[in-house]
């Protein structure tokens, strides 16, 4: 009794000190809210980072330049990944924009004897317009930008050389017969953003390694910035570089180019939009979270239309996280019993209800008969 009585003030200590820490937090996310998003990503890429860091350091590193070269590798990966699209929208976006304008007024298709004409000149105006904000907004925020990314960087590296003690004091509150959840949600979290960083950045990097020849080899005049917008969009899931080959090959139907419609459809969608899921991704996923595209889909969207770019990331790591949680649920539950047995566990009781509630008339005449019976042995012995 006494130790119960000693311990209850510790624990809650501990809630009320957990409590402030989630009032404080929320009041530092409205302060911090316009680089909010500049600290969710550092967040997530040195979750991802702290295991190159570990491994650095048990092979001699001390823990700072271990720090210090897991940051270098994720600054030179975002780098990598982000300097062409702002390259493409600077240098480029004259040849962007040629090409939008050389798509003809009016589209003719004919089905059935009967042709349809489809507008697109709206769309020209909207896409040309689009491309032209976008890249007036990217030139008046590069002061803005660039100080995101230092901080970014700055921020990156204290994660990354701290994660040990963060780690720690995220799980200190947490009471030790609850920790295992949460290590079972950080694992997950761990797992959906190697998918998200590593997994879909070595497939992005193939697409492009095989788009560029492609669109080349097809007669491009725009080859490389084609193979590098087919490399970005590997990051939508499910369609992914479909959303530009398939836009070409209806270019060359609408334009009667028959054969070039049929060779970038079967060609990209083979090789540039198919072959690098088949090729790369399953070398890789063994480390993933394994996520259905479809659930990953919808976070991604979700994320993208609620959060904005970050939601990219954020989306699909909610979805992964709440996924994980039902499972756990179920497994609290049902244990390790699958639905087949639960099913059949139900039809069993269904079977029984109904099997005690049913009275037949040959039972209800046994029953009479053994009262009546033992009623005249009860006379006859009296």
């Amino acid at each position: 009794m006494g130790t119960n009585v000693g311990e209850s003030p510790d624990r809650s200590r501990r809630y009320v000190l957990a409590g402030v820490v989630g009032l404080l937090g929320i009041l530092t996310a409205a302060i911090l809210l316009e680089v909010l998003g500049t600290i969710l990503f550092a967040l997530t890429v040195a979750y991802v980072l702290v295991p190159v860091q570990r491994w650095l350091v048990r092979r001699g590193l001390s823990e700072w330049i271990g720090a210090l070269a897991a940051t270098l590798l994720g600054f030179v990966s975002i780098v990598a990944v982000f300097s062409p699209i702002l390259l493409t929208l600077y240098f480029r976006l004259d040849e962007v924009i040629g090409i939008v304008e050389e798509l003809p007024a009016e589209i003719p298709i004919t089905a059935f004897d009967v042709t349809y004409t489809v507008e697109v000149a709206d769309v020209q105006r909207s896409a040309i317009d689009l491309l032209t904000d976008a890249a007036f907004s990217l030139a008046s925020a590069l002061p803005v930008l660039a100080i995101k990314f230092a901080l970014f960087v700055i921020l990156l590296f204290a994660l990354v050389l701290k994660g040990d003690a963060a780690a720690r004091a995220a799980v200190a509150p947490i009471p030790h017969e609850y920790r295992d959840i949460a290590y079972a949600l950080g694992t997950r979290a761990r797992e959906t953003l190697y998918a998200i960083y590593v997994l879909q950045l070595a497939t992005s990097v193939a697409t492009f390694i095989i788009g560029y020849p492609l669109f080349w080899a097809l007669g491009y005049d725009m080859a490389l910035t084609l193979a590098l917008i087919a490399a970005i969009l590997q990051f939508v899931p499910i369609i992914g570089p479909s959303l530009l080959v398939v836009p070409i090959a209806l270019y060359h139907v609408a334009a009667g180019e028959l054969l070039a419609a049929v060779l970038v459809g079967v060609l990209g969608v083979a090789l540039v939009a198919w072959f690098p899921d088949i090729a790369v991704r399953p070398r890789l996923a063994r480390r993933s979270a394994n996520l259905p595209g479809s659930l990953y889909f919808v976070g991604f969207t979700g994320g993208l239309f609620t959060l904005g770019p970050i939601g990219i990331v954020v989306g699909p790591l909610i979805v992964a996280v709440f996924v994980e949680a039902i499972d756990l649920l179920a497994d609290e539950v049902n244990g390790d019993v699958d639905i087949a047995s639960l099913l059949e566990a139900d039809d069993e009781r269904d079977l029984d209800a109904t099997t005690d509630g049913d009275h037949s008339p040959t039972d209800v005449d046994s029953d009479t008969e053994t009262t009546f019976e033992e009623s005249g042995s009860r006379t006859a012995n009296d």
